[in-house]
């Protein structure tokens, strides 16, 4: 099986799907197209893109929807592709959960280099990473899906991208400016709140109770640790000080 990224490319411009599957494949992507918002959830079902560009524009489901709809199941990046280019557009796309904008006409060098950079932002597991389990929830990083209670838990993209790094080092403390570097990128590595923030939400989505760190504990000054063995702890959720000697620092 191929290990390139695969990406789904919904238009219902042909000429558009055209120009960005040449674009793309001679980038080495593989790729794979729909002509309108139904068929690009029907084939991302199928598929499971590694990325996903949309037409904001389209007759039967606008990106907008489609885009809502896919995060319903997984969480997958999203580039909105659109003729508007004004800056109110760029926001409210992105305000909306999009990982990129990229507005109509592009080029298709700079369109690759962005299809690249959000894969790369958005670290994807590599295929056999397996699945984490503890208490009812279950992390299935290679199809990039947690269910609790045998219930689809609904993540945003950086909610996602947090636990994910949580997971894929699960018993080891990871560092405060890796993750925020990992998920927000290096103009983030300082903002320490900015991540307690995020990683509140996250607990919470994960069954922890108000004020509690259920299995994200936290290392004052260090960073934070999913813990998938021991019992999960009933202690405060703040940044206070916590034995480092059962971790790899990581």
């Amino acid at each position: 099986m191929s290990t390139q990224p695969l990406v789904l490319v919904a238009d219902d411009e042909p000429r558009i799907t055209k120009l960005v599957q040449i674009a793309l494949s001679e980038e080495g992507f593989r790729v794979v197209t729909a002509n309108g918002g139904e068929e690009a959830l029907q084939k991302a079902e199928e598929v499971r893109p590694d990325i996903v560009l949309l037409d904001i524009v389209m007759p039967d489901l606008d990106g907008i929807e489609v885009m809502r709809q896919l995060r319903e199941r997984r969480p997958v990046p999203v580039i909105l592709l659109t003729a508007k280019g004004s800056t109110a557009d760029k926001s409210k796309g992105l305000d909306l959960g999009a990982d990129d904008y990229i507005a109509k006409p592009f080029h298709p060098d700079e369109l690759a280099a962005r299809v690249r950079a959000v894969i790369r932002r958005s670290g994807g597991a590599e295929p056999g990473a397996g699945v984490i389990k503890f208490d009812d929830v279950e992390i299935d990083l290679e199809r990039r899906m947690v269910t609790r209670n045998a219930e689809l838990v609904q993540l945003s993209r950086t909610e996602w991208l947090l636990l994910q790094h949580l997971a894929a080092n699960a018993g080891k403390v990871v560092l405060h400016t890796e993750l925020l570097t990992k998920v927000w990128g290096p103009e983030y590595r300082d903002d320490l709140q900015y991540l307690r923030v995020w990683v509140s939400r996250v607990r919470r989505k994960l069954g922890a109770a108000p004020g509690e760190p259920g299995r994200i504990r936290t290392f004052q000054g260090i960073g934070y640790l999913l813990d998938v063995e021991a019992a999960p702890r009933r202690e405060p959720a703040a940044d206070v000080p916590a034995r480092v000697a059962p971790a790899t620092i990581g």
